[in-house]
């Protein structure tokens, strides 16, 4: 596993490449097609998941009513799919171990 924490993109593509040791290039080619299938894969009534970390869904959101917070006013919150990620408990169990 690497040391350091990779935040950016590049810093993933070297991470990547280091560890399974293959080129930059090749790991960027692997990288986005990642992107491109959990795009994709979100459209799906699945989703895309990732084993061991989560789950990308699209999920669909009812009309509701709220509030102007600047006049108070009610006003009406039109229905809108929106996409979400569900972290796997492997993952959560990694990050915080659950307690005992």
């Amino acid at each position: 596993m690497a040391k350091i924490l990779p935040k950016t993109k590049a810093q993933i593509i070297t991470a990547l490449a280091e560890e399974a040791d293959i080129t930059k290039v090749q790991s960027k080619a692997v990288l986005e097609k990642l992107v491109d299938l959990a795009y994709a894969g979100s459209k799906t009534k699945d989703g895309f998941t990732i084993p061991g970390l989560g789950k990308l869904i699209v999920q669909q959101r009812k009309a509701r009513m709220g509030r102007n917070p600047a006049t108070g006013e009610s006003i009406k919150i039109p229905a809108k799919k929106v996409l979400k990620f569900r972290i796997s408990k492997v993952a959560k169990d990694a990050v915080t171990p659950p307690k005992k």
